[in-house]
């Protein structure tokens, strides 16, 4: 397991951001809970304010990682066959970013899932030799056979699960529907391997279920993104191992604890991307509960928090909850590590400016949520024939990123209707859309951009 006596960073800090005034008898209470951690052995161990270091390494120190390249090697691969050589660049991309000493190993997926490096159910150890002799594995893969992604996680999680490292990553790469295993049992799979290992995964080309791919992403805590035109896997595999070699600590979990009588409606990550997190909770008693967040390097993401607060007379004030970030005892023995923690407050006041004024990070965040939601409703009514509800849907996601300055989103949109006015979210379908643009905007509508300071 990972060693955590050394001296070094990173550091975690948590900040919250709400309007805490209710009228009287308001109840419900809203947090947006920003987390940073940074430092990674570049601040010579001085906390930030109000941060608390997470176990960390000495100086010229890394921690210890593992990655599993996982390759569709599936018959449609070769349609066309510049696929396959631009998935096998770009893996051989990848095996050269990785960091010296880093454990790793190359999964070829079809209906079977192969280890064909190194080949022998464990992990080789990058080196220049070891890149060398996985590069040139890479160079024999062809395609044929069908795709069953379960059975790729299955192997990932068990070559993974036997490496005594900090930081255990998959990247996974496929190019079609899986359809050659029942749904409940990718399902299953996702679920044995959540909490296990962290996982980007990528859809190249159109030929692929959207919902599949972000899916495994969503489970497993990782980045999802189509790469429609097979030229450019090289570079993003590359730029995905960069992230996977800059993460610096992981099994790190928000943990919610609320008072007596204070019901929780939701947990969400809200930046980078709006993923719901209510569902995952495990019970850390008492009165408490741990939300998985998966791995960090240098970065900064956005929760929204919002409880339910037992009714209150003008005056009072309570705690609503305390978030904490926390780290397990690797030993599984011990009490976890409190890294930081911020505090969200409920205070009943009559003043009615106060009570119903919107704190700008909840209002901003909101409409980020609503906006990956209804480009979601708006793609889903447009497969199916409702042109007026894609029509309203997709109206309502213009006006939102056009509100909050989400230029990408709207790019993207634009792409599928024509916009009459931002402002007010009229728009029109196009007749004709390119199916990679379609793609694009419903892996991508999760996307979120930050709040303006």
């Amino acid at each position: 397991m990972a060693n955590f006596s050394k001296s070094n960073v990173p550091q975690f800090s948590v900040d919250v951001y709400q309007n805490e005034f209710l009228p009287e008898g308001g109840r419900e209470v809203n947090g947006i809970v920003t987390v940073t951690s940074t430092g990674g052995g570049t601040t010579g161990g001085i906390p930030l304010p109000g941060a608390a270091a997470a176990p960390g390494y000495g100086p010229g120190q890394a921690p210890s990682a593992a990655v599993v390249l996982m390759v569709d090697c599936s018959g449609s691969m070769d349609y066309p066959p510049t696929k396959m050589r631009n998935a096998r660049d770009a893996t051989a991309a990848a095996i050269d970013t990785l960091r010296e000493g880093t454990r790793f190993s190359v999964v070829a997926g079809t209906h079977v899932a192969k280890d064909v490096y190194p080949g022998n159910g464990q992990l080789a150890v990058a080196d220049a030799r070891t890149k060398a002799q996985a590069k040139e594995a890479l160079r024999k893969l062809s395609a044929g056979g069908g795709t069953a992604i379960g059975t790729w996680l299955r192997l990932t999680d068990r070559l993974l699960g036997a490496a005594d490292v900090d930081i255990r990553h998959g990247i996974l790469l496929t190019d079609g529907r899986n359809e050659h295993e029942a749904p409940e049992d990718l399902r299953a799979a996702l679920d044995s391997c959540a909490g296990r290992f962290t996982c980007d995964a990528r859809g190249v080309g159109t030929d692929w279920e959207v919902k599949e791919v972000t899916s495994i992403a969503s489970a497993l805590l990782g980045t999802a993104d189509i790469v429609a035109d097979p030229a450019g896997l090289a570079a993003d595999f590359t730029q995905m191992m960069e992230n996977a070699m800059g993460k610096e600590v992981a099994d790190v979990a928000l943990r919610l604890w609320t008072p007596v009588g204070v019901e929780i409606l939701f947990v969400k990550q809200v930046a980078p991307t709006v993923e719901d997190l209510t569902g995952r909770r495990t019970e850390a008693p008492p009165r408490a509960g741990d939300y998985p967040t998966g791995s960090w390097g240098d970065e900064s993401r956005d929760y929204h928090v919002c409880v339910l607060v037992p009714e209150a007379g003008i005056g009072q004030e309570m705690l609503a909850a305390r978030v904490s970030l926390i780290l397990p005892d690797p030993s599984g023995a011990g009490a976890p590590q409190v890294l930081s923690q911020g505090l969200v407050r409920a205070v009943w006041t009559d003043d009615m400016v106060a009570s119903t004024s919107i704190n700008p990070q909840v209002a901003h965040y909101t409409g980020q949520a609503e906006l990956a939601q209804v480009i979601q409703q708006g793609l889903d009514a447009r497969k199916s024939g409702d042109f007026d509800g894609a029509t309203a849907k997709l109206g309502r996601a213009v006006q939102l990123a056009s509100a909050s300055g989400n230029q990408d989103t709207a790019k993207l949109l634009s792409k599928v209707v024509d916009v009459v006015d931002a402002a007010t979210g009229t728009v029109r379908l196009k007749a004709k859309v390119a199916e990679a643009d379609e793609m694009t905007l419903e892996t991508r509508s999760t996307k979120t951009v930050r709040v303006k300071k």
